[in-house]
């Protein structure tokens, strides 16, 4: 692990401007980094319509942020992640951060949800990477 972390906005801020902040703040990420992947959550299905929507919203930011730096993508579904996280596709929140934490040899559990969901996209990435690797 590099660096883990949350982008966050005024939820007081008008949407369009938070997505900017996100963005500005990915390419930040992406120029102080450079990474050769990027990995993202493939859109799921969400009880709140509004919610799934706004996240489909940051999700394209984050898309064309990555594309735009030239970064090699992939996107995994929840249910992939967290059988190569986990090794159970319908595992809690709390089952991932633990494994987070126990892959990665962190002294403590990542304390935000979002940011433990972040690095268990890159470590399924990077599994799928190197599977594919053996393959070649």
């Amino acid at each position: 692990m590099v660096a883990a972390g949350v982008i966050r906005t005024s939820p007081k801020s008008a949407f369009d401007r938070r997505l900017l902040e996100i963005g500005t703040a990915l390419r930040g990420l992406i120029r102080e980094h450079a990474p050769e992947f990027a990995a993202v959550e493939e859109v799921f299905h969400a009880v709140n319509a509004k919610t799934a929507l706004k996240l489909a919203h940051v999700r394209g930011v984050a898309l064309l942020t990555i594309a735009e730096a030239g970064v090699v993508f992939a996107e995994y579904s929840p249910l992939e992640v967290k059988m190569s996280v986990v090794g159970y596709g319908r595992a809690e929140k709390s089952q991932v951060q633990m494994m987070v934490q126990s892959l990665l040899r962190l002294p403590e559990v990542i304390a935000s949800e979002d940011a433990s969901d972040a690095l268990a996209i890159a470590i399924c990435h990077a599994t799928h990477e190197a599977t594919s690797r053996r393959l070649v």
